[in-house]
């Protein structure tokens, strides 16, 4: 089978979403967005990249590239925020075409390094170690409350 990679589309988000339905929270994370909202804005910026598998018109995966710049990298920092797969279809051939893609859209924005939370299914870390990704120290964090909308 042959799956092709694009960028997504406005028109994707809502395919998207219903794919992702057991990864994403209603509430889109931490946040006061929804996911979907969230993603119809990420496919405009350029600080982002999303991408989509398709078999034929069927979408059978996507991805989220984020960017933050990084002086400590040297440049850019991308994180691969999302990557999912259908489970109908070949997971480790569309999880490579995305990845690479991700990989190739790094690139040409200026990351010098690609980051991603270190998976706790062994073969989906072995996904991430055949593309290059390397164990590194996990970073630390802390929450903070999203400022309120002024109206």
């Amino acid at each position: 089978m042959e799956y092709l990679v694009r960028a997504a589309r406005i028109t994707d988000v809502d395919r998207l979403v219903a794919l992702s339905r057991e990864s994403l929270p209603a509430s889109g994370g931490r946040g006061p967005l929804v996911a979907a909202d969230l993603l119809r804005q990420l496919v405009y910026l350029p600080q982002a990249s999303i991408v989509v598998a398709e078999e034929g018109r069927e979408l059978v995966g996507g991805a989220v590239l984020a960017l933050r710049a990084s002086v400590r990298a040297g440049g850019f920092v991308g994180t691969v925020d999302l990557l999912l797969v259908d489970p109908r279809h070949d997971v480790d051939r569309v999880s490579d075409a995305l990845i690479e893609e991700m990989l190739r859209s790094a690139r040409n924005k200026g990351c010098t390094v690609v980051e991603v939370v270190r998976p706790d299914d062994a073969s989906e870390l072995e996904r991430w170690n055949r593309q290059g990704f390397v164990g590194a120290s996990p970073l630390l964090e802390r929450q903070i409350a999203v400022a309120a909308a002024r109206r």
